[in-house]
């Protein structure tokens, strides 16, 4: 038996929106846009050697493709700060400190403090 195909009145399976959001967010980070960056820093810079275009233009321009490019992670690290500060404070470590003599501090090894003085024979 066949399974039965979905009806045109049903609606869609998942969130349009959210789908159409990510089909934006492949179509501007996808292969292409990386191309058209590159292409762009690298006409940049070939304006920057021959002197028709000046500094802060191509600073603009690069900075604008690492924005671009690096939004989701700018994103997260400033949603992770806001979710570092409404947290509550941490609870302190309490553990119990070890009983009994306490051990002499390591000594300093150094297996090349020598190497450098010759011996003598």
């Amino acid at each position: 038996m066949l399974p039965a195909a979905p009806s045109l009145t049903d609606p869609p399976a998942g969130n349009p929106i959210a789908e159409s959001l990510a089909w934006v967010q492949g179509v501007a980070l996808g292969t292409i846009a990386t191309t058209i960056a590159v292409i762009a820093v690298a006409v940049v810079g070939l304006l920057m050697l021959s002197g028709r275009l000046d500094l802060r233009r191509a600073v603009i321009v690069v900075a604008g493709c690492f924005l671009l490019f690096g939004a989701g992670r700018i994103a997260a690290g400033l949603t992770g700060l806001v979710g570092a500060a409404q947290s509550p404070m941490a609870v302190p470590n309490t553990a119990p400190l070890p009983q009994g003599p306490l051990s002499p501090p390591p000594t300093i090894y150094d297996p090349y403090a020598g190497a450098s003085v010759p011996t003598v024979r």
